[in-house]
């Protein structure tokens, strides 16, 4: 049974830590899963359309899922107004092309190289699973690279990476996606969703977990990467 006081303060929180820009204590009670969902259901239904999710696997049970809000989505190279110190994330994502229907991921999908944006808007280091997942699992936004054309539903288990930003190498070499597998994220990704925060739509993507690890990054910095196959991307950082 949900816990409706647990899903008003946490959302109360998070709205709270948004609408000011600085993080907030959360509240003493951890969410379950399904009120983890609920609370994000509640703070997606302020920030306007979903843009996408994330997917990733929590110590037990179903997996993570986070909506993605569309106001924070931005080409690569554009101008991103972030926070002192922001998360970057390179990741491959897979952009729905058409309605879901039974036919190969390859006539549904097409993988697009992307960065996930990081931030949390609750304080403290030793925020559990489930706080993280009830804060949209620390989204903060989504940048577009280029699209993989000619995608023939092949696997993404390891790439060739070069990801450079604010004067450093982050990453020059082979890297692997998280569990070794993108379009079994994906797959996991799909047998989860359901209708959460309206369901899976056309045009919205789907992240698969990080290649690079979580570094963080001052205000005007910028972070660049290069993955073979996919191309280049960009994203320009600077202070809100």
């Amino acid at each position: 049974m949900m816990r409706p006081e647990v899903i008003a303060a946490f959302s109360q929180a998070l709205l709270t830590a948004r609408a000011a820009g600085t993080p907030v204590t959360p509240p003493a009670d951890c969410p379950t899963y399904a009120e983890a969902l609920a609370i994000q259901t509640t703070i997606q239904s302020s920030l306007g359309d979903v843009a996408g999710f994330k997917v990733g696997t929590l110590p037990d049970g179903p997996p993570m899922l986070a909506p993605i809000p569309t106001f924070r989505v931005f080409d690569s190279g554009a101008e991103i107004p972030s926070p002192d110190m922001a998360g970057v994330e390179l990741e491959i994502a897979f952009e729905l092309i058409r309605p879901l229907a039974d036919l190969p991921l390859h006539r549904l999908f097409r993988p697009r190289l992307v960065m996930e944006l990081v931030d949390t808007r609750f304080a403290g280091d030793d925020l559990g699973p489930l706080q993280k997942m009830a804060d949209m699992q620390l989204n903060d936004g989504l940048v577009l690279g280029p699209v993989l054309d000619g995608w023939d539903g092949s696997d993404f288990g390891t790439l060739q990476v070069r990801m450079t930003g604010a004067g450093r190498i982050v990453l020059d070499g082979a890297a692997d996606v998280p569990g070794g597998s993108s379009l079994g994220n994906l797959q996991l990704f799909l047998d989860h969703i359901g209708d959460h925060c309206g369901g899976l739509q056309p045009g919205q993507h789907i992240i698969t977990g990080s290649l690079c690890g979580l570094p963080w990054f001052p205000a005007g910095s910028t972070v660049q990467a290069q993955v073979d196959g996919f191309g280049e991307i960009m994203a320009r950082l600077v202070a809100r």
